[in-house]
């Protein structure tokens, strides 16, 4: 038996895709409404000027600009940006007529180019941003931190954030913070980062993934020689030994690694170490008491410190403090199994 497509089916169908086109294109689509300029070619506008595709040579002319360990902040000129986008125009244009009309739509190709520039990273769940973008700002990190993390958080503000802002889970659609238009790794140790404005802080931070344990390396050391060190705490309140701001003999221990094998800890002579040193261990170290010793929240740059705000900043120190203490919830424990 022989099937047919009959015109009903087929303008079934048709309904049905039109029906399904129209619920993707919806009043946050970047090609919703009418432009000059077609939407893959505004976006691959947008695309350069965000600097995609440019060699590398030409934002870092020599390797020494950008040394090991080293960030550096700038801004893009909108002349250079323009001109590059004018250049890829250009390869359209053939005769005078054409650059004639190419001259006189430019203003408009403009204005449509600005606003792809917010959509070339769109985060997941916020509003698409309209209006054109400002001043484009950035930098260029080159560090092992990059390779060692390769999704480390960066977060942009145009004030500075205190203790209790919420800011610091605010999105990047937030007034005070700065929309992170692009952030790429160019390089296993390379990152480029492009912001929607001129930021007064910026947050560059280890990835969150629950609980993290870890050390630090002492500021102090020269970079050549810099040790490992854990700061001790106190095993009923999980306070850390004072000072907190620095690392002393009494309030901090080296951590000791593996005899032919750099970068393993030793596990056993480290607990042996903070055992020595942490107050109310009994000289030893329960497994629990070992982990909030090595207990470490992700570690966060900050880059800028305006004078004028008041208050703690939140990011000040890494610091640990217990919801409960250790002898007030061992007393409660030991009441109710004298009750039972």
């Amino acid at each position: 038996m022989k099937s047919f497509i009959s015109s009903d089916i087929a303008l079934q169908a048709a309904v049905k895709a039109a029906q399904n086109y129209a619920e993707i294109v919806t009043d946050q689509d970047p090609d919703d409404g009418e432009h000059v300029v077609p939407g893959e070619l505004r976006r691959f506008l947008g695309r350069l000027r965000l600097l995609h595709g440019v060699p590398f040579s030409y934002l870092v002319p020599d390797a020494e600009l950008l040394p090991v360990e080293s960030i550096r902040f700038f801004y893009l000129d909108r002349a250079w940006t323009d001109a590059l986008v004018q250049g890829a125009l250009s390869v359209g244009t053939i005769s005078s007529a054409d650059r004639t009309q190419l001259e006189a739509v430019y203003p408009h190709i403009r204005d449509e180019v600005d606003e792809a520039e917010r959509t070339i990273r769109q985060p997941r769940g916020e509003a698409l941003l309209k209006a054109g973008s400002g001043t484009i700002t950035g930098f260029l990190l080159r560090s092992r931190a990059v390779s060692g993390w390769p999704n480390l958080h960066v977060r942009a503000y145009s004030r500075d954030v205190v203790a209790d802002d919420a800011l610091t889970t605010a999105a990047e659609s937030d007034p005070s913070r700065m929309k992170v238009l692009r952030m790429e790794r160019l390089a296993p140790a390379v990152l480029l980062v492009l912001f929607d404005g001129v930021p007064a802080v910026v947050h560059i931070e280890e990835p969150r993934q629950g609980i993290q344990f870890g050390a630090r390396l002492d500021p102090e050391d020269p970079p050549s020689a810099r040790r490992a060190k854990v700061h001790v705490r106190d095993c009923n309140t999980g306070d850390s030994v004072p000072p907190v701001d620095d690392f002393t003999p009494a309030n901090s221990v080296d951590v000791p690694f593996r005899p032919g094998a750099p970068g393993v800890i030793n596990i056993a002579a480290l607990r042996e170490r903070l055992a020595a040193k942490a107050p109310n261990s009994g000289g030893t170290l329960e497994p629990n008491e070992y982990a909030l010793q090595m207990l470490r929240f992700p570690y966060r740059q900050v880059f800028g410190d305006p004078k004028d705000t008041e208050g703690q900043k939140f990011y000040a120190l890494d610091r640990f403090k217990a919801t409960v203490a250790l002898d007030s919830w061992k007393s409660t424990v030991v009441t109710q199994l004298g009750k039972a």
